[in-house]
C-alpha cells in the first residue's frame, strides 16, 4: 500500500531534500506540500493524505496549532492523516505541545533517511514514533514547560490501573522501550506489550506519546522520582 505524504515546512530547500529522499521509495508518494500550517489545512480539505510531515515554527499558523486542528475530529478534511513532527530540538520548545495536540511522534530534522522512511511507515500503520533515547532527552527538555504538580492527581482513570500497569506507565513515560521495560521488570516483551495496550485502553489514549504527556501532567512521574 502506498503511503501518501504531505510536506509542511516554510523552507523550500528542506522540503526539496525530504522530497528527494522519499520519492525514491516505491511505497511512498508525495501528494502535497505547504509552506505553513494555514496553507496545509487548505490543501488537506481537498487532498487525501496519510501522513503529514510537520515543521513546528512557521509563519501565519505554526505546526502546533495546525496539528491540533488536523487531529480535531471536528475539522473537515478530505482524510484523517497522522502528523509526524519535525524539530530542530534545541530550538523548538513547542514540539512537546504538538505531541499533546495529537501528533503521532517527532523526529529531528537531521534524521538519517532510513530512519525517516521507517518512521513514516510506522506512523502510517498506527504506531507512535518516539525513539526511547530521544524521548528521554525531550522529556528532560520540556518538563520545565509543564505546570508544576505538588502531588499526583489520581484521576478515576489512573485509579483503574493495576499496580503493575502504573509501574509500566511510569517506565513508558521515562522513555523506555517495551524490551527495556521487560528487562527491568523481569517480564516477557509480549507481556509488556499487553500491559501497554490495556493502559492505553483504560486511559482512552491513542498511543505512547499521549501516555507520556498524561504521566507528566498528572505528576505521576515527578511523584515517583
Amino acid at each position: 500500500m502506498t503511503v501518501r505524504i504531505m510536506l509542511v515546512d516554510d523552507q523550500e530547500l528542506l522540503r526539496t531534500g525530504f522530497r528527494m529522499v522519499l520519492q525514491s521509495q516505491p511505497d511512498i508518494e508525495i501528494v502535497a506540500e505547504a509552506g505553513d500550517g494555514a496553507q496545509a489545512l487548505e490543501v488537506l480539505a481537498a487532498v487525501e493524505v496519510d501522513v503529514v510531515l510537520m515543521d513546528v515554527r512557521m509563519p501565519r499558523l505554526d505546526g502546533v496549532e495546525a496539528t491540533r486542528r488536523i487531529c480535531d475530529p471536528a475539522t473537515e478534511l478530505a482524510s484523517q492523516p497522522k502528523v509526524l513532527i519535525l524539530t530542530t530540538f534545541d530550538l523548538d520548545e513547542y514540539a512537546f505541545s504538538a505531541l499533546k495536540a495529537g501528533a503521532s511522534g517527532f523526529l529531528l530534522k537531521d534524521v538519517p533517511p532510513v530512519e525517516l522512511v521507517a518512521a513514516i511507515r510506522a506512523v502510517s500503520s498506527g504506531e507512535a514514533v518516539v525513539a526511547p533515547t530521544t524521548t528521554r532527552r525531550m522529556i528532560d527538555r520540556f518538563t520545565a514547560v509543564l505546570p508544576a504538580a505538588a502531588e499526583p492527581k489520581l484521576t478515576p482513570e489512573l485509579e483503574r490501573l493495576t499496580d503493575r500497569e502504573r509501574e509500566v506507565l511510569l517506565l513508558v513515560a521515562q522513555g523506555l522501550s517495551n524490551g527495556e521495560i521487560a528487562e527491568r521488570l523481569g517480564l516477557s516483551e509480549a507481556t509488556v506489550k499487553t500491559h501497554v495496550g490495556r493502559i492505553l485502553t483504560k486511559l482512552d489514549l491513542r498511543d505512547r506519546v499521549q501516555a507520556v504527556v498524561l504521566a507528566y501532567e498528572t505528576g505521576l512521574v515527578r511523584a515517583s522520582r
